[in-house]
Parts: structure tokens; sequence; C-alpha cells
């Protein structure tokens, strides 16, 4: 049996997690997907933290990446600090000590991604550690090698037309790639390339004629929506998605999307497991093709 999840922005509730480790000051979570929902590979929320707000050092036996939707935050880990803004987007690979401090004057908030799901039975599969220095953070540089975990986004790199070297003023990676077709495009933003072994993240953007068919996955995909509206079907159940709202669809839950208005609909999306190197989509309407094929062989 395939399963889905809605989740309304208008329902959602932040709260402090449950048996924490660590010592935190205002810090909070909205949980999207967890253990709880029937996820295996997804655990997806969106964190708060406020200006004067700590989150003590701890590890995870799971991977994080984020993705800063607003405010300011510094992200301490045994490499150094860094000074992370709207845009900006990371990795924590499984076991690496890290902790967060609020910034500027303004709630800082994030959308995170954890794969596997953290279990309850394993208190959450995460562990206080020994505090770690709390440098002078330094703000992210795309083109320095040296903070190969990170990286930014911002939504003109979705415009096919300002892909220059001039325009994106970024190093000629596949970092700074376009994936173009159907009215949708695709920007990659944590993958392997990146260092991931568990997931990936990466926006995702609807023209107004954008259409992606009815399909499934071999994986777990999460959907948060940050700009327009979008009419999603899963299983066969349709809904209009807007700002804030988000869903998750299980291993072969079937769905499709169409943009729900005149002007562009984006949203940041996951996938855990990473996909496989072929087959990672099973379109509907290809498998109804060899149907009908046959049923026209004699």
């Amino acid at each position: 049996m395939t399963h889905h999840v809605i989740r309304w922005a208008a329902d959602a509730t932040f709260a402090a997690p449950p048996q924490l480790p660590y010592e935190s000051t205002g810090f909070t979570r909205r949980t999207v997907v967890g253990e709880e929902d029937g996820a295996v590979h997804t655990g997806f929320g969106v964190c708060e933290l406020a200006p004067d707000g700590t989150v003590g050092a701890h590890v995870h036996s799971y991977e994080e990446s984020f993705h800063v939707l607003s405010g300011t935050v510094i992200l301490d880990t045994p490499e150094g600090s860094y000074l992370l803004a709207e845009g900006d987007y990371g990795l924590l690979p499984t076991g690496v000590p890290h902790a967060w401090r609020g910034a500027g004057d303004t709630v800082a908030r994030w959308a995170d991604m954890l794969a596997p799901v953290p279990r309850a039975r394993y208190g959450y599969d995460t562990r206080a550690v020994p505090a770690l220095p709390a440098h002078a953070p330094a703000r992210i540089d795309v083109r320095d090698p040296r903070t190969r975990s990170y990286g930014h986004f911002e939504p003109g790199q979705m415009d096919p037309g300002k892909q220059s070297q001039d325009l994106l003023a970024v190093s000629a990676s596949m970092r700074t790639a376009l994936l173009v077709y159907s009215g949708i495009t695709v920007k990659m933003m944590v993958d392997a390339d990146l260092g991931a072994v568990a997931s990936t993240m990466f926006m995702v953007q609807y023209a107004a004629d954008g259409v992606a068919g009815a399909h499934d996955h071999p994986f777990e995909e999460t959907y948060l929506i940050v700009e327009g509206a979008v009419d999603a079907t899963f299983d066969g159940e349709r809904y209009r998605l807007g700002v804030g709202d988000a869903a998750w669809a299980g291993a072969g839950c079937v769905h499709g999307f169409t943009n729900a208005g005149t002007g562009p609909v984006r949203w940041l999306e996951t996938q855990a497991p990473q996909p496989p190197s072929r087959h990672s989509y099973r379109f509907a309407r290809d498998w109804d093709h060899l149907r009908d094929k046959l049923a026209d062989t004699p």
C-alpha cells in the first residue's frame, strides 16, 4: 500500500522537539513528516530560532541538510562557524558535531531534511557532545572550495536565460546547472556532488504551463511550497497547495503536478534515499501505452 501526507500552512504548529539530549533556548520546529507518518527515509521539518536562541552541540546518526528560508543564523562546526542567511543551504554529514546560534534581529527559519528518519525508540538518533568553539562566523563563499558543504540559492537562478558565467558570478561547475524540460526547471542544491549519500535537496519551478504527468518513484519525496500555487494529485486525490503548504509521497505513491496560477510556482523538494542511476521515474502513461499496444497485438 502506498502512502502520502499533506500538511497545511494554516495548521502549522512549532514546538520544541521531544526529548532533546542537549540544551536549547528559543528553538522550535514544525514537523512535516516523520516516523509516525510511516516515513522510513525522511524526517522533514521547518525550524525556528530566536535571535538570542541557541541549540547545543550534538551529533546525529543520520544525514542532515538544510535551506535557510528567512533571517540569519550561525552554524558552529569543528571546521569553523558560518553566518547563514536566506538562500543559503548546506549538508551536515552523519556524525559531524554541530550547534546553532541566533543572529540578527529576527527569528531565523530554515527547512531541514533528516535521512534516514530519526527513530523515537533510539532517542531520535541524536546525542549531545561537548560544546564547540564559538568562532567569529564567516559568510558562505560559493567559489571557495573550503566551504565545500554549503551553497547559495537565489530565485533568479531558475531563469534559463540568466545562466551565463558573468550573471551567475560563481565557478563554472555542475553546481550552477539547470535541468529544464516541459515548462519545469530544476536547480540541484544538496546531492552527491556536495557530499550527501542518503538524500537530495533541490528547488523546482513550474512555468504557467508547467505539467508533470502521473508518475512514481522507488524513494520518498517531500515538497514545501515557497511561491505560487500548484494542483497536486497523490494516488488519485487532488489538492491545491499554496505557500507554506507541504506534502510527502512515499515510495510507489503515484503523483503529478500542474501549475494552478498564471505565474511561476516554486517548491523545495527532497528525495530519500538518493535516486538510482536508472528507472528513478515510472510514468503511468508510458506503461498505459504499452498496455494498449499489447491489447492491439493479434
